[in-house]
């Protein structure tokens, strides 16, 4: 039986690669959500509007944006630039709901998890040869 710790780390990978290929085109390149240079989906992350140390914000599709290296990590995620980014596509609410929900306290079962991991590696497997 898996851990939760070893199931959360799981769940983060698949996670990453579904919003990573959902948003590649069809060479496989994908472009940074905050500064926009385009590369393979492999030299890209999983960005995150509000930290992935919120667990509560940590798995949502609208929290979580493909960056590259530089932005994501050296520029710690570029949340300004990423938010207005989010309240153009989105609108202002759903923003303000990203932080609000980021301020929950929310703890996933591993059976939860479990699932979660399930659904993204059936919907990564629609969108490329998993």
């Amino acid at each position: 039986m898996k851990t939760h710790a070893k199931l959360k780390k799981e769940l983060d990978t698949v996670f990453s690669q579904f919003i990573r290929w959902s948003n590649a085109d069809a060479d496989g390149n994908v472009e940074c959500y905050t500064c926009g240079t385009r590369k393979p989906v492999k030299q890209m992350q999983n960005g995150h509007f509000q930290s992935r140390r919120h667990t509560s914000t940590r798995w949502h599709l609208q929290n979580c944006k493909p960056q590259c290296v530089a932005c994501n990590m050296y520029r710690q995620g570029e949340q300004y630039k990423f938010g207005n980014k989010l309240v153009s596509e989105y609108g202002q609410e759903v923003i303000d709901e990203l932080i609000i929900l980021s301020k929950s306290s929310v703890k996933y079962s591993r059976i939860e998890l479990t699932e979660l991991i399930k659904e993204y590696k059936a919907k990564l497997k629609e969108l490329i040869d998993y």
